[in-house]
């Protein structure tokens, strides 16, 4: 029983670290990119990039290509900037984000499952 236990309150654990508590490394945009795209993959319960760091008054368009099937990876919410799009299964989609100020932007799914975040410096 004892054991049972200590299993079950593990995969709690590991439950709250994978979809609240850990942060992958940012990504730079640097000047050089060309139009300040990036390619971001919905997979796995996960954006990959999830964070993504770039400079002060620099617009950015993010290309997502949706590989997981399910239903909450379908529609991506950049609350702060009042976007919002409905990504398509295994088909490049362009979200261009207008210029934004320092600070950080998080963007999800509509059941924020799937996190990520842009930060401005």
């Amino acid at each position: 029983m004892l054991i049972v236990n200590v299993i079950g309150l593990g995969l709690i654990g590991l439950i709250i670290w994978w979809f609240w508590l850990y942060k992958p490394k940012a990504m730079q945009i640097k000047e050089a990119v060309s139009d300040n795209e990036i390619t971001i993959v919905v997979e796995d319960g996960v954006y990959q990039p999830a964070n993504i760091s770039l400079n002060e008054n620099s617009a950015i368009r993010l290309r997502f290509i949706r590989k997981d099937a399910s239903p909450c990876a379908s529609t991506v919410l950049f609350p702060d900037l009042d976007v919002s799009a409905e990504l398509p299964l295994d088909k490049p989609f362009i979200v261009t984000l207008p210029t934004m100020k320092k600070g950080e932007y998080s963007f999800h799914c509509q059941m924020k499952m799937y996190n990520g975040s842009i930060v401005v410096k």
